[in-house]
């Protein structure tokens, strides 16, 4: 497995694993790498930082890595609230209706047990759990 450290048209910068530099090479080519905050397809690699710091400057770059992913989970959270249904505690139920064509297909979160994640997923249904960062409130 490789990382690379990629970045999208918007500047969101994210980390890939891949089975090797040639996978990344093809999933770029056919367009299958996406950026998790926006969505842009238009992605490509970004610059590494070589990690030769003493153990003072890696506690900073953590600290900053660790501020930076907080950021991106909050500005995803922002981007489902306002493009997506909150269902709550239905979202298994509304996620089936969808799926089986019950009901309009729409862009729905809320909250599924780890059991009922697994049962969609075991039907074909596709869920992922987001961690769901709070929103910083100003003082």
């Amino acid at each position: 497995m490789i990382s690379f450290n990629l970045r999208c048209a918007k500047d969101h910068e994210f980390e890939g694993w891949f089975k090797d530099s040639a996978s990344f090479d093809t999933q770029i080519a056919q367009k299958k790498i996406d950026c998790p905050v926006c969505g842009s397809r238009k992605v490509e690699k970004a610059l590494s930082r070589p990690n030769i710091s003493s153990s003072r400057t890696q506690g900073a770059a953590q600290a900053e890595a660790a501020r930076k992913m907080r950021d991106t989970l909050r500005e995803f959270r922002r981007k489902v609230e306002s493009t997506h249904e909150h269902v709550g505690e239905r979202f298994a139920e509304e996620a089936r209706k969808i799926h089986y064509g019950e009901t309009e297909a729409r862009g729905i979160y809320g909250e599924a047990t780890g059991e009922e994640a697994q049962s969609l997923a075991d039907e074909g249904i596709a869920v992922a759990q987001i961690p769901w960062i709070e929103e910083v409130k100003d003082n």
